[in-house]
């Protein structure tokens, strides 16, 4: 029986070519963006979860309670050595910094290789907890030693151009040469880790001696600790006993640190500690549904137009017998062929897209990790799904069509389905289309104005450089002046960060005016020369820049400094001493600079004190003309390359650092244009399908108009303005839910753009734009056409 369905149902699509093919189209549009969107949550919800023993790997984080609380992967240096040995919680324990951007030299096979890697310093047991195998499937032993290190495949191959590199060494950091120990496979794509050089624990101290340390005064991003647990331990309980360790290693500080485990599965999906924030997971199911739902308007807006000219059809097969059920099952084939159709191209139209759907979110999604029992359940879930919710509706509208009435051509439109619900229909389609088009006007609108902004610095025709760790005073202070003598080159500064978009930021305890007790918001350490302030051209509010000098004596604030210490006026500053990093920094105040912005636009402006020490500097900030830019960095590196003859001259645009703190905004941005047209495109096939549907309904009126004297542009008014009317009533349907939804991502910002009421007006008009564009073909061609032939239809 179902066979036969198929059959007839494959009879009739081949019949009606155009709309199979518009039908198929759309669909297939709906399906590959969900599959793309399927792959997109296949891979975020699957990190981390292929570790052996992975639900008793947790990392423990720090929640520094300040005025307020904030979030670090993170602990002191001292606390795996503590929890180690103290307590008997875990199986093993071990740190791993992060330091990105080392130098590494290595010669193989007759060449010299010198590039920049990130590495990895890991304890022994780093391996124990986590089951990244060698090559050879063994377990990853030794780093137990200094100067060893494990690679991965892809980064034994860039090193020295071959994987079998057991016994190789390379100089790290043009400083300690590090013997090769093992070759890991390449690590899978959904895990935490981006490094791919591993070091001993042991050699920490030669790039960061802080996070080799074993004190408890302060935090690093760089250092995370991990632990396995024993079975059977409850986490709260292990938390619960952790709150004694603040009172016993830090019993003065004012910033309470709380020890927090988090499991491993879920540190991808925990905005609070850089993860990925789960809302934006759900959005994008969400859009995956919507556009979807879209396709399945379009098919049943199409479907049922198809039936008025059908009609006589169905009204020959009930006469010869069919039953309703046969004709509910044979359109329900049809449907099912179309939707069978429409996932294959849909596939292919996901493999096509696949590589620029990676370039925008900088991923390495594949099929190949997706082919498993989940992704097929998925494919015939959708195809049942749409092919019944496509299918049902015009199923049943074709099967209770009235025999005598379909022969006679006197079928109503009623009897297939009704304009109302064709019309309810096409306004969820454009209300979903106008959504999206506000959502990404604001979006745009926001990221514009967070990037264009005046953030209270320059940030154009600055180059960044990071500065070699151990370079000399004397001759670092030489080649800043040989750089700014080069043509071009307005103004040099050596500094740890630079104002927004810093690489390198650093909180810490403040003490006021020598009250006993240190505030309880942190400040930001800028670490930077004199000319820090007007190579960034930072303002002065109050006060002057502080002097030259080989100690620190005297210190800049910001106007937020004076706000959180609570004076009247920045005047009251001056001449203040100010205490910082546990007494390292003790200086006088000498000038307040108006604020800036450090960070992005979703935290408020922080604190901030500029201080001058060169053995703190990390970067070199060089203000450079820009009608001269190639010369000019041709000549910074000669330069560079003959002080720093062993490292590499690597620089960043300090704009484009900041425009990368907006990543994931553009990122959004793009793909809700992308979802805007696609729901606008798909949106357009149905409006072509409903527009048919109207003109054959209407094909007798349209004859006694032209009869009486209406023109082409009368018949086109007749039509766009039911239309209009519908966009109007999809456009305030959609206008609160958009204003909400919109309005509830901005509250994201700290400092945001207002949502103007033109927005809306714009989207409502463009899709009248768009829609007058669709319809006007068919609508001009009926108002065309000869009044005798149109009369000549009923």
């Amino acid at each position: 029986m179902f066979k036969n369905y198929l059959k007839i149902a494959w009879r009739n699509l081949r019949k009606r070519k155009v709309f199979a093919f518009i039908n198929i189209f759309g669909l297939a549009l709906g399906f590959g963006s969900s599959i793309l969107i399927y792959i997109f949550l296949n891979y975020h919800l699957s990190f981390d979860k292929f570790h052996e023993n992975s639900d008793r790997i947790y990392r423990v984080n720090t929640e520094e309670h300040r005025d307020e609380i904030e979030y670090e992967a993170s602990v002191p240096p001292a606390f795996a050595k503590v929890f180690r040995e103290d307590y008997q919680y875990a199986e093993k324990v071990a740190k791993i910094v992060f330091q990105d951007g080392l130098t590494i030299n290595a010669e193989a096979n007759g060449r010299t290789t010198k590039l920049k890697e990130d590495i990895a310093f890991v304890e022994a047991d780093f391996f124990q907890i986590f089951n990244f195998p060698l090559l050879n499937g063994q377990k990853v032993t030794g780093l137990e030693a200094p100067n060893t290190g494990v690679l991965t495949e892809k980064a034994a191959a860039r090193v020295f151009g071959k994987t079998d590199v057991v016994g190789e060494t390379f100089v790290l950091d043009n400083n300690k040469t590090i013997e090769v120990v093992g070759v890991l496979k390449d690590l899978p794509k959904t895990t935490f880790l981006n490094s791919e050089m591993f070091v001993s624990f042991q050699n920490v101290n030669d790039i960061f001696e802080f996070a080799g340390g074993e004190n408890w005064g302060g935090i690093t991003s760089n250092l995370q600790c991990y632990a396995l647990l024993n079975p059977g331990q409850n986490v709260s309980a292990i938390e619960k006993a952790l709150e004694e360790l603040p009172a016993k290693h830090r019993p003065k500080s004012k910033n309470r640190h709380v020890y927090k485990l988090q499991s491993i599965s879920d540190i991808h999906l925990n905005p609070d500690y850089t993860g990925i924030d789960p809302v934006i997971l759900w959005v994008f199911g969400i859009i995956g549904v919507f556009l979807l739902a879209i396709a399945c308007i379009n098919f049943v807006n199409i479907s049922t137009a198809q039936t008025f000219y059908r009609s006589k059809e169905i009204g020959v097969r009930k006469v010869l017998g069919s039953f309703k059920t046969h004709l509910f099952w044979q359109f329900l084939s049809e449907t099912f062929v179309i939707s069978l159709f429409a996932i294959l191209v849909g596939i292919g139209l996901a493999l096509v897209f696949l590589p620029s759907f990676n370039s925008l979110f900088e991923l390495q999604l594949s099929f190949q990790d997706i082919l498993d029992y989940k992704f097929f359940a998925f494919l015939m879930g959708a195809l049942m799904l749409v092919s019944f919710l496509s299918g049902s509706y015009p199923g049943i509208i074709m099967s209770r069509i009235v025999p005598v009435l379909a022969l006679k051509g006197k079928v109503d439109h009623n009897d297939t389905g009704g304009a109302s619900i064709r019309k309810f229909l096409v306004v969820a389609q454009f209300a979903i289309s106008i959504v999206l088009i506000v959502a990404t006007l604001i979006i745009s609108r926001q990221i514009d104005y967070a990037i264009n902004t005046d953030l209270g610095f320059d940030k154009e025709s600055i180059v960044m450089s990071e500065i070699p760790a151990d370079i000399e005073p004397a001759k670092f202070e030489s080649l800043k002046l040989r750089l700014a003598k080069i043509p071009g080159v307005q103004n040099v500064s050596a500094c740890l960060s630079s104002p927004g978009g810093a690489v390198n930021n650093w909180g810490t305890s403040v003490k006021y005016n020598n009250r006993p007790e240190a505030e309880e918001f942190s400040i930001q350490a800028k670490i930077a020369d004199v000319n820090y302030l007007e190579t960034f051209d930072i303002e002065l509010a109050v006060g002057r820049n502080f002097f030259k000098s080989d100690s620190i004596s005297e210190v800049l604030v910001n106007e937020k400094f004076g706000q959180k210490i609570g004076v009247a006026s920045s005047d009251e500053l001056i001449g203040k001493k100010i205490e910082a990093n546990g007494g390292d920094i003790n200086a006088t105040i000498v000038g307040v600079v108006k604020d800036f912005h450090d960070a992005n636009f979703t935290q408020e402006i922080r604190p901030v004190m500029i201080v001058a020490n060169h053995n703190w500097y990390g970067e070199i900030a060089l203000k450079i003309n820009h009608q001269s830019t190639k010369a000019t960095l041709g000549a910074i590196e000669a330069e560079w390359l003959t002080a720093f003859p062993d490292y590499i001259f690597d620089y960043r645009f300090l704009d484009e650092r900041v425009a990368e703190q907006y990543e994931t905004e553009q990122r959004y941005l793009a793909l809700s244009k992308i979802f805007a047209g696609l729901a606008i495109f798909i949106g357009c096939l149905g409006l072509y399908g409903l527009i048919l549907f109207f003109v054959g309904l209407r094909t007798k009126e349209i004859g006694i108009r032209k009869v009486l004297g209406s023109n082409v542009v009368n018949i086109l008014t007749l039509f766009t303005v039911d239309f209009f009317k519908l966009i109007l009533i999809a456009g305030a349907l959609a206008t609160p839910f958009a204003w909400y939804l919109m309005e509830q991502w901005l509250q994201g910002y700290a400092y945001r753009t207002k949502i103007h009421w033109w927005y809306f007006v714009l989207a409502i008009a463009a899709v009248m734009l768009i829609t007058l564009i669709t319809i006007s073909y068919q609508t001009l061609k009926a108002a065309t056409t000869s009044p005798i032939k149109s009369l000549r239809t009923e």
